[in-house]
């Protein structure tokens, strides 16, 4: 019987976490064992008291904040020593729908790294007033990423799009995204696990370009569905945490992969934004090799 690891990271957030383990809870099972591993990530809330005493769960509590790669890297090590044979990694601020897991193994001959469609929680769009009620919970997050080269940046397919059906077509995909991927465990057999260097942001598209380096398909499955909150976790979206880690994890990224005209690129569009002190801080604990998280 095939054995799959859930691995949820909570950093301060358990309501979120709760509501994600209570739809995980309602998946449809088939020929499997499910393994629900949920890690602490030092939360400075009552996280761990709550957590804790849930029924039905493996609960790993980091003693400090090791961000999104070092605490999911906590339960991949778990899961890979209970021998599980595909790996569920999600946000906490996330809803499954309850055959995500039915489709996301009819593809696992298919491919080694498997992303859902993800559609924006409603209420949680970037665009809130451009969407009719009837289309809440249908506009899409992600429908498959594309690394663009020149800029360093992942390109999430489909983003504030109504669903209307246009990517309902399976394909091959640069990269899977952090919120939602389905990873056979001869995947991290191979290349290993999440770079600690990035911490937070573009430790999912390291994860995949090096996948895909080792020879790893990569697919977008469409009829794989959860819903995302997005970036419940880290101050929202265009905060100082994440245009910091963005702008520090972007050189990382660059000058681990891309060509040398790249590198350069993308290093003088960081000089120039030096006047802006998160970016400034960011330049400078990139030059100094300053990795991890930015209190490390």
């Amino acid at each position: 019987m095939n054995k799959i690891a859930i691995i949820i990271l909570n950093y301060n957030s358990h309501q979120n976490t709760v509501e994600c383990i209570k739809s995980v809870k309602k998946l449809k099972k088939t020929n499997y064992q499910l393994e629900i591993i949920v890690i602490d990530n030092n939360s400075q809330d009552n996280s761990k008291e709550i957590l804790q005493n849930i029924n039905g769960i493996t609960y790993i509590e980091s003693d400090k904040n090791l961000g999104y790669a070092g605490g999911n890297n906590l339960g991949i090590k778990l899961a890979l020593k209970k021998e599980c044979q595909y790996l569920l990694i999600i946000n906490n601020d996330t809803i499954v729908d309850k055959n995500l897991l039915v489709y996301l193994l009819i593809n696992s001959i298919k491919a080694d790294i498997i992303a859902p469609k993800i559609y924006f929680a409603p209420g949680n769009e970037f665009h809130k007033d451009r969407y009719m009620q009837e289309n809440l919970g249908k506009v899409i997050w992600f429908a498959g990423g594309k690394i663009d080269w020149n800029n360093i940046m992942g390109i999430h397919i489909g983003v504030d799009e109504v669903d209307t059906g246009q990517f309902n077509k399976k394909r091959e995909i640069d990269f899977a995204t952090g919120a939602c991927m389905f990873i056979s465990r001869k995947v991290f057999e191979k290349i290993g696990q999440f770079d600690e260097k990035y911490f937070l942001y573009l430790e999912d598209m390291d994860f995949s370009y090096r996948a895909k380096k080792a020879g790893f398909k990569i697919l977008f499955e469409p009829k794989a569905v959860i819903w995302h909150k997005n970036a419940q976790s880290a101050g929202g979206s265009g905060s100082n945490l994440q245009d910091y880690y963005i702008t520090r994890n972007r050189l990382l990224f660059a000058f681990k992969f891309a060509k040398l005209k790249t590198k350069l690129a993308v290093l003088k569009q960081a000089i120039l934004q030096i006047k802006n002190k998160t970016k400034r801080q960011a330049l400078f604990d990139f030059l100094t090799m300053k990795f991890y998280g930015r209190n490390n």
